[in-house]
């Protein structure tokens, strides 16, 4: 006979007995898995405090004092990294994700030439930062560049020193950070394309739609939620992007084509003001934060319509 026969037959008495052992031994469960979950959660708790919390309490810590921030708005470079790191983000951001969107959309044809295309197409990606910005800068280069060499050799002509103006230096900058990522955010849309159910295409053909009306109606609103979140997490990875303007440009010429990024690091290391480099890049959080809120918020509300 089970306990809980012995305490329907014992009566009420039988039944708050069953009741105070099931909540005793329901307490001795919870303090013994409270025990085993502290003790798993500690390691990660120690190392967070130490590689996170610490950190950025030190950094706030180095960069609180005023006099830091008058003397970096009265740094003309200051401002000038400013201007750069609104172009690089906002050109570098906006294009790499139109031009994601697009190739997305291609390589959802099918063959096996567009497979073999697309593994060509992640190499760059594949490929170590370093060596990939290295290679662009010496392709770049005026004299010695394979680009200049090539122009010569089929049409007799001198290149411009791409690294040699601000505009232009800037450009190389922006056109590496896009190369160099662009197929890591068109194989994130493609995957989000996959996801999108062919019921609804074939749906949307036989009440006669057509390709644009197809990407207008079905493609672009069940895409639209996966773009913006790819948006904001490539605007927080651009701004703190430092590889492509280091090793292509390096800053120059005459520290013009400096970003947040860089210019934080040469504060820090090159002039030895660490406070002054932590300073300056602490001006970028109130973009920084705001943009991961808005990032969480919007993943929180894709979890939700799941």
């Amino acid at each position: 006979m089970s306990v809980t026969q012995q305490a329907l037959e014992a009566g009420p008495r039988g039944l708050t007995t069953l009741a105070i052992r099931q909540r005793a031994r329901r307490r001795g469960l919870y303090g013994s898995e409270r025990i085993w979950a502290v003790a798993f959660a500690l390691p990660y708790a120690v190392i967070f405090v130490a590689f996170v919390v610490y950190p950025i309490a030190y950094g706030l810590w180095m960069g609180s004092d005023p006099k830091l921030y008058r003397q970096l708005f009265d740094d003309p470079r200051y401002l000038t990294a400013v201007l750069n790191t609104v172009l690089y983000v906002g050109i570098g951001v906006n294009v790499k994700m139109a031009l994601a969107f697009l190739l997305s959309g291609f390589f959802m044809r099918k063959g096996w030439w567009v497979k073999g295309v697309l593994v060509v197409f992640i190499l760059p990606w594949a490929t170590p930062a370093l060596p990939a910005y290295m290679s662009i800068h010496w392709f770049l280069n005026g004299q010695w560049g394979m680009l200049n060499n090539l122009l010569y050799f089929l049409f007799g002509i001198d290149g411009p020193v791409y690294l040699n103006d601000h505009w232009m230096g800037l450009a190389c900058n922006i056109g590496a950070y896009i190369w160099k990522t662009l197929p890591f955010w068109t194989v994130i849309l493609l995957a989000g394309r996959m996801a999108v159910p062919t019921e609804l295409y074939e749906a949307a053909a036989v009440d006669g739609a057509s390709g644009l009306h197809k990407f207008f109606h079905v493609t672009l609103p069940l895409m639209a939620n996966l773009y913006i979140v790819c948006v904001l997490l490539d605007t927080v990875f651009a701004l703190g992007d430092f590889n492509a303007t280091y090793f292509v440009s390096g800053g120059g010429p005459a520290m013009s084509t400096e970003v947040l990024a860089t210019l934080g690091i040469r504060y820090a290391y090159t002039v030895s003001l660490p406070r002054l480099g932590v300073a300056e890049v602490m001006t970028a959080l109130p973009v920084l934060i705001p943009l991961i809120f808005i990032l969480m918020r919007k993943l929180r509300m894709s979890e939700v319509q799941l």
